[in-house]
């Protein structure tokens, strides 16, 4: 496993917890108690697995055969 394939896990990972779902508590805390919402309404990043995509390149790496 290579050190560019490394970097794509670190970010993928990092984006993951993005899109997490919000505890019920932070709805309560931020809508208020009469409220009902979903607790992903509270996430930043919404993501679906088909709809959009992570565009994540590997890194650029130098040539070893130039020396």
């Amino acid at each position: 496993m290579g050190r560019s394939c490394y970097q794509k896990k670190i970010k993928l990972s990092k984006a993951n917890k993005q899109t997490r779902w919000a505890p019920v508590w932070v709805v309560l805390k931020k809508l208020g108690k009469g409220k009902k919402m979903h607790p992903s309404s509270v996430t930043v990043v919404k993501r679906h697995w088909r709809r959009t995509k992570l565009k994540i390149k590997p890194r650029r790496q130098n040539k070893r055969h130039l020396g």
